[in-house]
């Protein structure tokens, strides 16, 4: 597939191109939450912000219950590397890896599961605790068992792909993580406040934002949007 997919690259893929003024700055992974099946076809507020920088927004059609499982980090990986070739990028552009939710946990995991330097990460509402949120709601093992192809005790593989259980091996870069009070999908209290203690006694550079009339990955602040756009062109090379 390696070899293939410069030439299939829309079929699992959707860049801004459209959308991004030139040069291109940087690349924006954005990652889906659980069971989302859409195909992109236009930028949001915050993209749209940032595709002004000359940051190419990138969706990458990966498997909705895939929880950053190794095939999904491989499909990643290798549009990165297909982004590339095509459109003749530096491999030193800026990578950011950001979403919500399981895209959310998808971010933090990529960024250290990836073959790609990541430059800094954005997650809200991330799911930080596998082994913790396969009990959180009644709806979540079976999405956790088809990701690591375990119809066993899948335990260890879930440790493995948690970014709080994995909290010494997190790569030193910046964080912005951003959770809502009033979420009931994936609890601040069992998430976020537990991860972003454990990266700051790890001395790492975490940004938290904590919303008070946010629930699950919205409504947000205008604030809050200033502030995750403002995080990403801080780490622009030109902006810093």
């Amino acid at each position: 597939m390696e070899g293939m997919l410069p030439s299939l690259l829309e079929k699992v893929a959707w860049l801004g191109l459209d959308f991004t003024k030139p040069p291109i700055t940087g690349l924006m992974l954005r990652f889906a939450g659980l069971g989302f099946t859409g195909m992109k076809g236009e930028l949001d507020a915050f993209e749209l912000a940032l595709s002004h920088e000359g940051i190419l927004t990138m969706v990458v059609y990966h498997d909705p219950w895939g929880w950053m499982n190794p095939r999904t980090q491989h499909l990643v990986d290798d549009v990165i590397e297909a982004t590339r070739q095509r459109h003749q990028l530096d491999p030193a552009l800026p990578l950011f890896s950001t979403g919500g939710s399981m895209g959310g946990h998808a971010a933090l995991l990529y960024s250290l599961k990836s073959r790609h330097r990541v430059t800094a990460c954005m997650a809200v509402s991330p799911v930080c605790d596998l082994p913790f949120h396969y009990t959180e709601r009644p709806d979540l093992p079976r999405t956790m068992h088809h990701a690591f192809d375990s119809y066993d005790n899948i335990d260890a593989v879930l440790r493995e792909h948690s970014p709080l259980h994995q909290i010494d091996q997190m790569p030193d870069i910046p964080y912005l993580v951003i959770h809502g009070a009033k979420d009931q999908a994936v609890k601040k209290s069992a998430h976020s406040d537990l991860f972003v203690a454990a990266l700051r006694r790890r001395n790492l550079n975490v940004e938290y934002i904590e919303c008070p009339i946010m629930n699950h990955c919205g409504p947000m602040t205008y604030d809050t949007h200033r502030r995750s756009v403002d995080f990403i062109l801080r780490n622009l090379p030109q902006h810093s």
